[in-house]
Formats: structure tokens, C-alpha cells, sequence
């Protein structure tokens, strides 16, 4: 009976495949920057605001 399956020291190739699996890349997520900056943005006109109102 004869195997169907490849011996990995076949070639130096299949043989790095073996050895080291390529791992999957974890899936990219969105950015959080821009949500950041425009917090702090806000935060910024919100303080302003609020000196120029307790100044006036």
C-alpha cells in the first residue's frame, strides 16, 4: 500500500515549512488615535469654555 504522504526532509524547502509554520498575523484593529485626539480635543474647548464663563 503505498502513502500519499510528503516526507518534509524532501527538500530544504518543505522542510523549513515543517519547521517553522508560518503563525497567522493577528488581524489588524482600528486605530484608537483619533479617537484619543478627539477626546482630548474636546476636553480642551470644554475647559476653555468654562474659563470664560466663570471669567465673565
Amino acid at each position: 500500500m503505498a502513502e500519499n504522504r510528503t516526507d518534509p526532509s524532501g527538500n530544504t524547502e518543505a522542510f523549513r515549512a515543517y519547521a517553522h509554520p508560518a503563525e497567522p498575523e493577528a488581524p489588524a484593529g482600528a486605530s484608537r488615535t483619533p479617537l484619543l485626539v478627539g477626546a482630548a480635543a474636546v476636553a480642551v474647548v470644554l475647559v476653555a469654555l468654562l474659563a470664560w464663563r466663570a471669567l465673565s
